[in-house]
Parts: C-alpha cells; sequence; structure tokens
C-alpha cells in the first residue's frame, strides 16, 4: 500500500473518530438552537470557548512532544511515562489554582449566577487532558480503529444523556408521567447539558485509565526536561489557536454594544455550519501529524507531503462549495432566531480552509525542532485576531470576527510557507492549490448573480446549484485528471 493510500485511509478512519462524533454534536447544536434561547446559546458557546482556553495550558503540547520523541525506534515507552506523570501532576496543580476563582471567572464572561458551570468545566477540562495522552499514543500507535470507537461511544452517550432531559422527559411530563419533574427542571436546560457532558469526558477517561497508568513509573528527567523544551512554544502556538478559533464568542461578549449574549448566541450557531469545513481539518490533522513526524527519513517524504497539501486543496475547496450551493436545506437545521447570521458562513469557511493549508505549511518547525518560530507566527496571527476584532466588533457587529479569522490564518498560512522554504523546502504545487479555492468562490458567486432571476423558487435554485457543482467538478476533473488518478491510486 502507498504512502499516501495509507495516509488517505487513516484519515478516513480518524474522520469517523473525530468527524462522527463531531457530527453527532453538530447535529445537537442544532437541536438545541430550537430547545434554547439566544442568550442560553450565547452562554453555551462563552463555555466551551473558556475550555479550549485553559485545555491548552492543561496539556501544554505534551501530545506533540510525544509524537516527537515517542516516534523513535523503542522510546515511546520511556517517553509515555515521563510525558504521563509530567500531566498528572500538572493537571492537579491546575484544577486546584482555578477552582478557588470559579465565581470570579464567570463574573468576566458576564455570567454573574453560573459559576458552578466553570467549576463543572475546570473537572471536564482535567479529564481531557488526562485523556489526550493516551489517544496521542493511539495515533502513534496505528491504532484509528480503536481511537474512533472511543470517541464515538462518549458522544453518543453525551448525545443520550442530553436528549433524555431535554427531549424525553418534558415529553413525558408533559403526558402525564409527571414524578419525572422530580428530574427535570425547565429553568436548568444548561445544566443538564453540561453534566452531560461532564458525565462523558469522567467516563472517557475511565475507558483510558488502564493505558493511561500502564506504564513502568520512570521519570526520566533529562527527556522531560528535551520534551518540555520542545513543547513550551507550543503553548503559545495552542493559545494563539484558541485566540483565533474560539475566543471570539468572548470578544462578542465583551465588544458588542447591545443584545450581547443573544447576538453571540447567533454567531455562535451561523458558525457551527462552517464547522463542516473544520471537521475535515480535523481528522486531516489528526492523521497528518504522526504521519508526517514517522516518514520524516523518507528520501521521498517531501513529494509526498506536497501531495498531501495538493488533496487537501481540492477535497477542501469541494467542501466549501458543497456547503455555500445547499445552504438553503442547510440553514433549516438552524432555529429560525438563529438564521440571521448566516453571512458569517461562506467568510468562517474561508478562514478554515486558510488554517487546514496553514497545518500543511506549519509542519517544517515541528520536524526541525524550531517550534519556536512556529510560537511567533501564531501569536502574529493572535494579534491579528484581536486588533480586527476591536477595531470592528462595535462598527460592524457579528462579522467582524470571520474577518478576523480569515485575516490571521491568510497571515500564517503565507509566513510559514515562507519561512519554511528557508528550513525545510518543500515543492507545494501553490498556483494550483488557490487555484481550486478561487473558482470554487467563483462558481459560488455565480450561483448568487443567478438567484434573483429565479424568483425565489427553491427547486429551480437547487437544480441550477446541483448544476454548478457538477460543473465545477467536471472541470477540476478535466484539468486535473492526472493528478487525481495518482492520487486516487
Amino acid at each position: 500500500m502507498s504512502l499516501l493510500k495509507k495516509f488517505a485511509g487513516e484519515t478516513i478512519i480518524y474522520g469517523l473518530g473525530s468527524i462522527l462524533p463531531r457530527i453527532l454534536n453538530f447535529g445537537m447544536t442544532f437541536l438545541l438552537t430550537w430547545v434554547l434561547g439566544q442568550g442560553e446559546f450565547g452562554q453555551f458557546g462563552n463555555m466551551y470557548a473558556f475550555t479550549a482556553l485553559i485545555l491548552v495550558f492543561f496539556t501544554y503540547g505534551m501530545e506533540t512532544a510525544l509524537f516527537r520523541f515517542g516516534s523513535k525506534e523503542g522510546q515511546i515507552e520511556k517517553v509515555f511515562s515521563t510525558a504521563a506523570i509530567s500531566l498528572l501532576v500538572t493537571t492537579i496543580i491546575f484544577t486546584l489554582l482555578l477552582w478557588p476563582f470559579s465565581d470570579v471567572i464567570a463574573v468576566f464572561l458576564e455570567q454573574p449566577d453560573d459559576g458552578r458551570f466553570i467549576k463543572w468545566f475546570i473537572l471536564i477540562t482535567a479529564f481531557d487532558a488526562l485523556s489526550s495522552l493516551p489517544f496521542a499514543k493511539l495515533r502513534l500507535e496505528n491504532r484509528p480503529i480503536r481511537f474512533a470507537l472511543i470517541k464515538v461511544l462518549s458522544v453518543i452517550f453525551n448525545i443520550t444523556l442530553v436528549l433524555f432531559f431535554l427531549i424525553v422527559c418534558p415529553f413525558l411530563i408533559k403526558n402525564g408521567m409527571e414524578w419525572f419533574g422530580v428530574l427535570y427542571d425547565e429553568d436548568k436546560k444548561l445544566d443538564y447539558i453540561f453534566l452531560a457532558n461532564l458525565a462523558a469526558s469522567g467516563g472517557v477517561f475511565l475507558i483510558l485509565f488502564r493505558k493511561f497508568f500502564s506504564f513502568k513509573w520512570q521519570f526520566d528527567k533529562q527527556l522531560w526536561f528535551r520534551m518540555i523544551t520542545y513543547a513550551l512554544p507550543l503553548i503559545v502556538v495552542g493559545f494563539a489557536g484558541v485566540i483565533n478559533r474560539q475566543l471570539d464568542r468572548i470578544f462578542l461578549t465583551k465588544l458588542l454594544p447591545i443584545n450581547v449574549l443573544e447576538q453571540t448566541g447567533v454567531y455562535h450557531a451561523s458558525v457551527k455550519i462552517a464547522v463542516l469545513m473544520s471537521l475535515f481539518i480535523t481528522a486531516f490533522n489528526y492523521a497528518a501529524e504522526p504521519f508526517f513526524f514517522k516518514n520524516a527519513n523518507r528520501e521521498d517524504s517531501k513529494p509526498i507531503y506536497a501531495q498531501i497539501a495538493q488533496a487537501f486543496s481540492v477535497v477542501g475547496s469541494l467542501v466549501f462549495l458543497g456547503i455555500m450551493l445547499y445552504m438553503d436545506l442547510i440553514q433549516n437545521l438552524l432555529g429560525k432566531d438563529f438564521r440571521s447570521g448566516l453571512h458569517v458562513v461562506p467568510v468562517m469557511l474561508l478562514a478554515y480552509f486558510g488554517l487546514g493549508i496553514f497545518y500543511n505549511f506549519s509542519i517544517w518547525y515541528k520536524l526541525t525542532d524550531r517550534t519556536r518560530i512556529g510560537a511567533y507566527i501564531s501569536v502574529g496571527g493572535a494579534l491579528i485576531t484581536i486588533i480586527v476584532n476591536i477595531i470592528f466588533i462595535p462598527k460592524i457587529g457579528i462579522i467582524a470576527p470571520a474577518y478576523a479569522a480569515l485575516t490571521c490564518y491568510t497571515f500564517m498560512a503565507v509566513t510559514s510557507y515562507v519561512i519554511g522554504k528557508k528550513y525545510y523546502p518543500i515543492d507545494y504545487p501553490i498556483g494550483k492549490m488557490f487555484t481550486y479555492i478561487i473558482v470554487a468562490v467563483v462558481v459560488f458567486g455565480l450561483s448568487e448573480i443567478i438567484r434573483p432571476y429565479l424568483g425565489g423558487n427553491i427547486f429551480k435554485i437547487l437544480v441550477v446549484n446541483t448544476l454548478l457543482f457538477i460543473g465545477y467538478l467536471g472541470t477540476l476533473y478535466l484539468f486535473e485528471k492526472k493528478t487525481i488518478n495518482q492520487m486516487m491510486k
């Protein structure tokens, strides 16, 4: 089996482990737009942005350090043992440090009565951090099926609990089973959602408990120092990434002039549609990171990395166009109160595409142990995000974070490509890669030009858009037939 074919297969399996759970969560999120109000949905988005932020510090790049040092022959057990002991100690310390400040954090998030939520999410983050190393080890050991199975079961358990409390309990109470009122309170919907998440995260850690502690208790100080030196810049990278991907909700909460939580909720719901692109990127990254490390010493590694980047661009352009041409159907997943933010979606899709390109272009600083440069690039992107949001959110509202993300990821991708040419030159087919997405944007623009002449008839719109999509596919295959056939083989 060729390396590219193996990579594609692992991406599909990791997709089942990362995309399928997220698709389930994706569907659950849309259900919540029918159950929660705009303000509650704003709180929902804020809590997960907070979790993404502190998770960076709880894990401090140990996953990538495990890939870097554990991929050497015979080193994985010693590296995993050192990393696991380090992560266990720091998780306990961070949890104890944050716990007393839960009410202060809740006030900062404009949710002064929700200190209990902060405590629950500190525990969720602790469980997720401790689970991250066993999951990384499964990826390094090429065990994507077990990885996928645990991820999927966790989300199914989470969703089952949420559906029981938000759908089943009210239905049973309404149909005469009042004693279910002991379990259900109409005013505590968010409590049930967050407690279900806590139960699922705790359950995953219990499943992985044996794997987490299945090592000889040996802590190699010299190895740990090398790992932490390598990983610490990744905290900056991760923190900048959270600013770029998650803190837009908090920026909106602090900078919008009116209807803060309501508009934040509308934005969060609309961005969830663009997350379809992010799901593809996540599956790609799960497979790509260990793959790149394991094959870095091959003579043909660089041409393979270039071909992977080109394949990513092809699929990414199709994802963008597929979502935008069928938005008339996809928008119905959202509650009617949340559809006013759909203008955010195309910009965020392009932003996520740029993020995926950055993931391809940035592998050089991990392979060459120049994570410090990666941190500088990420900080530059984060500064762009912060400045654009501060200046433009008060002026143009919820579209500002989308433009901030697009500007940020474009800067990071271009900068990483230019610097990477010096330290780890790869001959990426840049012209072709960006032609794919540019043509996809043009096709979407053509659809929008034609739309007014179709009289708002959804059937006609879908027929025209389907023909446009088929036309794009045909043109893509016509001009890239040789490359696509080679990828397929």
